[in-house]
């Protein structure tokens, strides 16, 4: 009889693949989600109207007023009454002389509030007004 106990085998190391599976999706879906809100726009969300020649927007510096399908107006994404956005309107064009507009309107939004908006833009001699569109897919 032996005195000594056998001892048991040693386990060898391994690399579980599962656990580091779970880390890459999930830095995956991370990725996907930042990179899609980069080019959120500064507007509250409405349903853009399409056009064929829409070009990628510049919104450094730029302010934008959204106009709902019901009519009422957004700066940036604080809805405002319409004399609140006037006096906005003057406060910005006296803090920067050389302004960028969006306008960011639903595709159901009535033309005269956009019409007024636009209209109170030049009256303020902000000429830098870009209409924000989707892509029309054929």
């Amino acid at each position: 009889m032996s005195v000594f106990k056998s001892s048991p085998p040693k386990k060898r190391a391994r690399i579980e693949i599962i656990p580091l599976i779970d880390v890459i999706f999930f830095l995956l879906a991370t990725f996907v989600l930042f990179t899609l809100s980069l080019n959120q726009s500064g507007g509250l969300a409405v349903k853009l109207p399409a056009a064929e020649t829409s070009a990628p927007r510049d919104s450094k510096g730029a302010v934008t007023i959204s106009i709902t399908a019901d009519g009422a107006v957004a700066w940036d994404k604080t809805p405002v009454p319409l004399a609140e956005f006037i006096r906005r309107l003057q406060a910005w064009k006296q803090a920067d002389p050389d302004p960028h507009v969006l306008i960011n309107g639903d595709e159901n939004a009535r033309f005269q509030q956009v019409r007024y908006v636009v209209d109170e833009l030049r009256k303020a001699g902000i000429t830098k007004i870009n209409i924000e569109t989707k892509i029309r897919q054929k």
